[in-house]
């Protein structure tokens, strides 16, 4: 399957050349500050608009999961449309013990993620 396998390395390298505002704006767009605060723990969603202007940086950890988060959503968005990957964010996986991808991330838990988005996007 070198298609997908193109979309992975593809996904993970636009995650790690794109400045951490871009990604935070990014994921802000797509997904919504609500959602991308509550993957990076991040208590108040304004500070996803502050990381997202430049005004803040991220600590590293949240930065860490901003960028794997980047990386499944570009990876989701070569098979389907934002509203469905923004649903896989938020509905029960069974690839993750129907477990939400977004608490998951929240958890720290990224290469699971990143597993259950790569079976998604194969249709697995």
């Amino acid at each position: 399957m070198p298609e997908a396998r193109t979309s992975v390395h593809e996904a993970h390298e636009r995650s790690v050349t794109m400045d951490i505002a871009g990604v935070a704006g990014y994921l802000q767009e797509v997904l919504g500050q609500k959602l991308v605060a509550h993957m990076t723990s991040v208590r108040d969603p304004k500070g996803v608009g502050q990381w997202a202007r430049g005004a803040q940086v991220p600590r590293l950890e949240a930065e860490r999961r901003l960028r794997a988060t980047y990386q499944i959503l570009h990876l989701l968005l070569t098979v389907d449309s934002p509203h469905v990957a923004r649903a896989w964010f938020i509905g029960m996986n069974p690839q993750l013990d129907d477990e939400a991808p977004a608490d998951v991330i929240r958890e720290g838990r990224l290469r699971e993620a990143l597993v259950a988005a790569q079976a998604f996007v194969s249709g697995g």
